[in-house]
């Protein structure tokens, strides 16, 4: 057993409420202030946010841009209570449901993306 695990990455925003009312009312994370900026807490992970106001260092020789993203969360539940979910919460399904191989294995996702236009990803592995 490796002694590795994953516990965070980064993302880039661009607008503060705006990002924070969509990751916390569509994907369902935990928003916590970290200085001048936040972080998203989303089960096990964590998503560190650079965005407005902060001037992070170090950071990736090329640093993602707000927008240059593509994250996958699973959801625990058929697909369809997904594409449910996105649909109350007014967000337009890019592609799906479509067979996908994801950390348990085959599942099926449906692909949004978040307000900066990061491609995100919902898996669920439910029959």
């Amino acid at each position: 057993m490796s002694p590795i695990s994953f516990d965070h990455c980064v993302i880039h925003v661009s607008d503060w409420e705006r990002s924070n009312a969509f990751y916390r009312d569509v994907i369902g994370a935990e928003i916590l202030r970290n200085g001048a900026g936040f972080v998203y807490r989303i089960g096990a992970a964590q998503l560190n946010c650079h965005g407005p106001g902060l001037n992070p260092t170090p950071v990736a020789r090329l640093p993602v841009p707000p927008g240059g993203s593509d994250l996958c969360f699973t959801w625990a539940g058929p697909i369809t209570d997904a594409i449910a979910h996105l649909e109350t919460r007014k967000v337009a399904i890019e592609l799906g449901p479509v067979p996908r191989f994801g950390r348990g294995g085959p599942g099926t996702s449906v692909y949004f993306r978040d307000p900066d236009g990061s491609l995100l990803e919902f898996i669920s592995y439910s029959a």
